[in-house]
């Protein structure tokens, strides 16, 4: 956005936009696909993440759902610039990460962290924990001298809930969700403002979960943290997050506050996956209408014309084949792309159908 653009509108508009930390605008991560052989060349793209449009507020919670394989992760990463996006823009607080040098870059890896999926993975088996927690510290060159470094050490552990003592320790040596608790304390330690949390209680125990979640929504208000929340554990971000977007086939679908998405889901692919989360009452739980989809996921490489979603959908009609369908706003404050609610949608031209 240029400054002009950014300055233009009421003084309300402004103040909303700059309530914005991430923005993303027209996202896409498209992997190559090359034939085997000696004389390899390129053959198409797995487009993992396909025109994402989406905004992160200061402060808030964000989930980002969906089935494994839809992009989610890969978007994460691309908010980070983990990895390249193949078009499209990242804003953070205002600047353009798409095109940062690898200077400035480092500078950003500061405000904006992951905590990983895996635990097991994340940590480096030969490391001691206070040595990695104490490497963010390093690399930035914050709190410089081994006693300041150390207290610092200290410090973040104990704010992650566990003994400073522990800090001469290996990640062997510890549980899982302990383990997770350090990947916490290690991206806290460059005092972040973003923090990605990528499927990070997937690998953990149903009761470890609920302390981590806990553990994650008490830093929040101590410290002022955004996050992005991705899983695909419906029943998590409905507890953790203010707002849900949910995503399908490397497009967001639906973006609305938790209790309305969750209420009154206006995509049928949202409405499908809320529909599979169980109830805690059973009498309830016998009442309802179960959707269930037909067919799988469609390969990401040969991506349905107009809507991704009709090929699965048991409500789509004739637009839905010929019109991909622009988020638009269905509710107050919920977006929805999809054609039952007249959403303004992008033809698709001749020769642009790629898949059924």
């Amino acid at each position: 956005m240029s400054t002009a653009a950014g300055q233009a509108g009421t003084p309300a508009e402004r103040g909303a936009r700059d309530d914005v930390l991430v923005r993303a605008r027209g996202l896409q991560v498209h992997f190559p696909v090359s034939s085997k052989g000696l004389r390899r060349r390129r053959t198409g793209a797995v487009r993992a993440v396909d025109g994402v449009d989406l905004d992160i507020r200061r402060g808030e919670t964000l989930g980002l759902v969906g089935e494994s394989g839809c992009g989610k992760s890969t978007l994460g990463n691309a908010l980070l610039r983990l990895v390249e996006p193949t078009a499209g823009r990242v804003e953070f607080d205002g600047t353009d990460v798409t095109a940062l040098s690898a200077k400035a870059l480092r500078a950003l890896r500061r405000r904006a962290v992951m905590v990983f999926q895996d635990p097991y993975a994340s940590l480096d088996p030969r490391t001691t924990v206070g040595q990695t927690v104490a490497e963010p510290l390093q690399v930035h060159s914050l709190h410089r001298g081994t006693e300041a470094r150390a207290a610092r050490v200290a410090e973040l552990l104990e704010l992650v809930g566990l003994d400073p003592s522990v800090a001469s320790r290996y990640p062997h040596e510890f549980s899982g969700g302990q383990r997770q608790r350090v990947g916490i304390a290690r991206a806290l330690a460059g005092e972040p403002d973003f923090v990605v949390c990528d499927e990070a209680i997937a690998s953990l125990d149903v009761s470890v979960q609920a302390q981590v979640l806990n553990l994650l929504r008490d830093l929040q208000q101590r410290l002022g943290l955004t996050y992005l929340f991705v899983s695909h554990d419906l029943a998590a971000v409905r507890h953790v997050s203010d707002r849900i977007a949910v995503m399908y086939l490397g497009r967001v679908v639906e973006v609305g506050d938790a209790a309305d998405v969750s209420a009154r889901p206006q995509h049928p692919y949202a409405q499908a996956l809320l529909s599979a989360v169980p109830l805690p009452d059973p009498a309830a739980e016998r009442r309802r209408e179960r959707i269930v989809l037909s067919g799988d996921v469609p390969s990401a490489t040969r991506v349905p014309s107009g809507c991704r979603f009709r090929t699965r959908c048991p409500r789509a009609f004739s637009p839905c084949p010929d019109v991909d369908p622009a988020l638009q706003e269905v509710e107050p404050a919920h977006t929805a792309a999809c054609h039952l609610h007249g959403v303004v949608g992008v033809p698709v031209a001749a020769g642009e159908h790629t898949g059924a």
